[in-house]
């Protein structure tokens, strides 16, 4: 009973990760109107690292006293985040919400087969199977060649790619680094890059409008990563994990009632095979014994 109930958390936990930050990610395409993106990345990214630091140092997950190897992978794991936040916000910015968020539910597939080709991981026909057939619904979703196809498509194509690379490096990481400090040191990244290219840019005037909006977003994306992380510490991670897919129907519900955004069928119905894949590939895993290959956090972006 302990263990269904265990269960039931870690899915409320994982829904309310992927609720949160899909509406992080409402807010952040809601500023496109009024700021650019470099100023978006820089204010919301100054507000969450100073609010990521003071909860590390209350909660004691803050260390920087790491081996050299851990620095290099949070190094690689960091660079990849910046460039993951760059791609898809970008893309967020100029395409409809549920489609950029149908795209991403390929990073379990990506992951999977990143780690078997990189780190030699036993990767089953099954699997392989499943990860082929999850590929051909990234493609309905994207439609290369279509009239909805464009640069902003490969943006997003490219987020997961970045999002697989920190993915990687965050599983090669040892146990002894908290949370925390792999959060913090991207969080100040992504900061210092946005606030680059602030600098460079035009300084847009902040209505108050738009300081609600960063408000929200901020509190959404620390909301979404404690979610997470408290989610993978309860239950069953091959249980919990598939409740990561809730990202779709709240991009789906918000692009519809916010933005007034529809997908298209065949989106639709490239998003499902996506998702269904996906949840063969963590089912799979739990059937061969094996922990299901989960982002530890969705994003931090």
């Amino acid at each position: 009973m302990d263990r269904f109930s265990d269960n039931i958390r870690g899915a409320l936990l994982m829904m309310g990760s992927m609720l949160a930050f899909t509406v992080n990610d409402a807010f952040m395409k809601s500023l496109a109107d009024e700021l650019p993106l470099s100023q978006a990345l820089f204010l919301r990214g100054l507000a969450t690292s100073i609010l990521l630091f003071l909860l590390a140092r209350h909660l004691g997950g803050l260390r920087l006293r790491l081996p050299r190897r851990d620095w290099k992978l949070i190094g690689i794991r960091t660079a990849s985040e910046v460039a993951a936040a760059f791609f898809f916000l970008t893309a967020l910015f100029n395409m409809p919400i549920a489609n950029v968020s149908a795209i991403l539910q390929a990073l379990p597939l990506t992951v999977t087969l990143a780690g078997a080709v990189f780190f030699g991981e036993a990767v089953g026909w099954r699997r392989l199977s499943a990860i082929l057939v999850g590929f051909v619904g990234v493609l309905l979703i994207v439609r290369p060649g279509a009239e909805g196809f464009n640069v902003f498509s490969i943006y997003a194509l490219i987020s997961v790619a970045c999002v697989t690379a920190r993915d990687l490096a965050t599983r090669r990481l040892s146990a002894a680094v908290p949370s925390f400090t792999v959060a913090l040191a991207a969080a100040i990244a992504v900061t210092a890059f946005g606030g680059a290219g602030a600098l460079a840019g035009d300084w847009a005037e902040i209505s108050g409008k738009a300081t609600l909006q960063l408000a929200g977003a901020t509190t959404t994306v620390i909301a979404g990563y404690m979610c997470s992380v408290m989610a993978m510490r309860v239950g069953e991670i091959a249980v919990v994990a598939p409740f990561r897919y809730f990202s779709l129907l709240a991009a789906l519900v918000l692009g519809f009632v916010v933005f007034g955004e529809w997908p298209r069928a065949l989106t639709l119905l490239g998003a499902g095979i996506v998702v269904a894949t996906g949840v063969y590939t963590f089912y799979r895993e739990r059937r061969l014994g094996r922990p299901a290959p989960v982002p530890p956090g969705r994003r931090l972006r």
